[in-house]
């Protein structure tokens, strides 16, 4: 029997590809930036698996031509570059990477967090363009951490993980909206004596407000123009969740008006964003390259479970981390 075709839409670590070697006839895309969406559809057709990351549309075009198709697994904790309910008719099993990634993320949302109230990016700007002549007394004055109250938008392992260090490590009080109770939000009314509110009393509220929400029709742009408003004048706002969940010509209006104080983003929409655009002539943000979970560690362990849950669905067996159990149903139809 032929090995299974795999078509993997970037390379990944290493640590990743090595489990795919030796169990599937493996055809790794070679560029830098995604395969255009012609040639995705093209390696789908005639694939049993496919390893994708978020940038990649597995739509429902591209499900209709991939005849062969039993498992997409995602290089990603999030799977909305997934039409998941056309997968699932067509019983193609769909994995993610979930939990791998919770401690660099919350890592990097504290850092970004940092660095908007200290204005280090902006510091590190005027240092390097000459400008720093002398200690100013009243120069680059930033915001205090301890004592201050933080607004968490989805409060789920990440939002508890960042919620967890800056409670324990700054004295932070928690505040937090969710969809729905789960045992992050339990551990955190029971071990941070955070306390559940309104949208609207959050952004009053708090000092800080960090976004940990998935993006959904509830989530999309809802951070627009009238949510800025309701937060203090002082405030940081801070997003590593999805780009889509923040209107940008909003944030940024935001900030040079003074309605907030500052921002750390490490996801935007589009992503990258042109190189003309708005965000990066904002002095008072922080714009990363979504790289809240490029570390060694965290990326060669997304690497293993991707190419595991790749795997495990290939040989029939269950997937570590399946977001349409039902699809098996499907395929035995």
């Amino acid at each position: 029997m032929s090995a299974p075709k795999v078509f993997v839409s970037r390379r990944i670590p290493k640590a990743g590809l090595d489990k795919l070697q030796h169990s599937c006839e493996l055809e790794v895309w070679p560029g830098d930036l995604p395969p255009p969406t012609a040639v995705l559809r093209e390696k789908a057709r005639d694939a049993d698996g496919l390893l994708t990351l978020l940038t990649d549309a597995i739509d429902a075009e591209l499900l209709r031509g991939a005849t062969r198709l039993k498992v997409v697994s995602n290089f990603a904790v999030g799977y909305n570059n997934i039409d998941l309910a056309e997968a699932t008719r067509r019983g193609v099993r769909v994995g993610n990477t979930p939990g791998v990634l919770t401690d660099a993320t919350a890592d990097a949302a504290v850092a970004l967090l940092l660095a908007a109230a200290r204005r280090i990016a902006e510091g590190d700007r005027y240092s390097r363009g000459g400008c720093w002549k002398t200690w100013e007394p009243v120069g680059h004055i930033g915001a205090d951490l301890v004592g201050a109250t933080l607004g968490i938008v989805g409060m789920g392992r990440i939002g508890f993980a960042v919620a967890r260090r800056l409670h324990l490590g700054w004295g932070m009080r928690i505040l937090f909206v969710n969809r729905s109770s789960n045992p992050s939000t339990t551990a955190a009314e029971r071990e941070l004596q955070a306390r559940s509110v309104s949208f609207d009393e959050l952004l009053r509220e708090s000092d800080f407000v960090s976004v940990h929400a998935g993006l959904n029709d509830d989530s999309r742009g809802l951070f627009e123009a009238t949510a800025f408003e309701k937060m203090k004048p002082t405030a940081v706002f801070v997003n590593t969740a999805r780009g889509g969940i923040v209107v940008e010509d909003d944030l940024c209006d935001a900030l040079e008006r003074g309605t907030i104080f500052a921002a750390g983003i490490d996801v935007t929409d589009p992503e990258p964003p042109v190189v003309s655009s708005r965000l990066f002539r904002v002095e008072n943000l922080v714009v990363a390259p979504h790289l809240a979970s490029a570390t060694t560690q965290t990326r060669n362990r997304m690497a293993e479970m991707a190419a595991e849950n790749l795997v495990a669905a290939l040989e029939g067996r269950p997937m570590p981390s399946c977001v349409n159990a039902e699809a098996l149903n499907e395929a035995g139809r």
